[in-house]
């Protein structure tokens, strides 16, 4: 194994024991949002109050020595303005100045986006897929790392706004926390019994060391039958029974490029197939649209069910192939 690729897995590891040193017991969806975050993408957390979506994002920021983090708390009445920021006219120098948003920020937490209405939420548009943002025709470019982790509560609806297609093919996986174990929920209380451990949290990595470690995100072996499964498997999301869209394109893309960086994680130079296995709701279950014929016959599943079941089926039209070294 390469000296790059040895630091990097080292890089990985250490900055997921920290994280695990404050979101107790949600290993494997800490490396989820890990591998988001070393393979450039965005998060969206579905989960219900109270499951540490902020700690955890909070937590990523404190991983990282000079790494800023914000909140964006979505209400219907937020302005676009409020999250990318506005030009206000100075008086003494009788010129415009640019006031940068919250979105200016490594790791930024947009609390409960389905709140905002559809105007401010594709303000965020351009920000998520281009690293970008553009105020009165001047563009500027967003620090780096940059990396946003959404919320949205799945059991109240009142007075939300839906994400559409677009906006939600911008997040690289959607995934939640869940519940911890009852195990898990006691050590929770006694170490936060004299305060909680996100202000004792110490710096894991620095800001060139998270940039070097995405980008040895690039050099994890995926072999070409990998590849072509990895492609196989996403057009089947378009001829699946119950679905009206399947994965674009973007979806083959992001499905390779966290393949790797999810074995990255996992301590390894290269894809086997159970990554794929394992990302592939998180990645492309929330690019799927399925039919409403589909949802009615099956309306006593969740949505949950109703992908399992679509995934049961593109695994079927696109079985796992052996790799090269097997």
């Amino acid at each position: 194994m390469a000296q790059l690729e040895r630091s990097a897995i080292e890089s990985a590891e250490r900055l997921l024991g920290n994280l695990e040193q404050v979101v107790i017991g949600k290993h494997e969806q800490i490396a989820l949002v890990l591998s988001a975050l070393i393979s450039g993408g965005h998060v969206l957390l579905e989960d219900v109050p109270g499951t540490a979506k902020t700690i955890l994002a909070r937590a990523i920021a404190s991983s990282v020595d000079g790494a800023t983090f914000s909140r964006i708390q979505c209400t219907p009445d937020l302005q676009p303005t409020d999250v990318t920021g506005l030009s206000i006219f100075n008086q003494k120098t009788r010129e415009f100045e640019f006031r940068a948003g919250p979105v200016f920020a490594n790791v930024v937490l947009v609390d409960e986006v389905n709140r905002a209405m559809p105007r401010t939420q594709s303000a965020l548009l351009e920000a998520m897929g281009e690293r970008t943002v553009t105020v009165d025709g001047v563009t500027r470019p967003l620090p780096t790392p940059f990396l946003v982790i959404a919320t949205e509560n799945p059991i109240d609806l009142e007075g939300t706004f839906p994400l559409p297609e677009a906006q939600l093919d911008r997040f690289v996986l959607r995934t939640a926390l869940g519940y911890p174990t009852e195990g898990e929920e006691v050590s929770i209380v006694a170490a936060q019994r004299h305060g909680h451990p996100l202000d004792e949290l110490e710096p894991a990595l620095g800001a060139d060391e998270l940039r070097a470690l995405q980008s040895a995100v690039e050099d994890v072996y995926v072999d070409a039958l990998m590849l072509q499964w990895i492609v196989q498997l996403v057009r089947a999301t378009r001829e699946a029974e119950g679905v009206a869209i399947g994965a674009s394109v973007r979806g083959s893309l992001m499905l390779e490029r966290t393949a790797r960086a999810w074995a990255l994680v996992h301590g390894r130079d290269h894809v086997v197939p159970e990554d794929v296995e394992w990302l592939f709701l998180p990645v492309l279950g929330h690019r799927l649209v399925l039919t409403s014929a589909y949802l009615a016959e099956r309306r006593t599943l969740g949505r949950v069910q109703l992908l399992e079941q679509i995934r049961q089926r593109a695994f079927e039209l696109a079985p796992p192939p052996a790799p090269a070294w097997e």
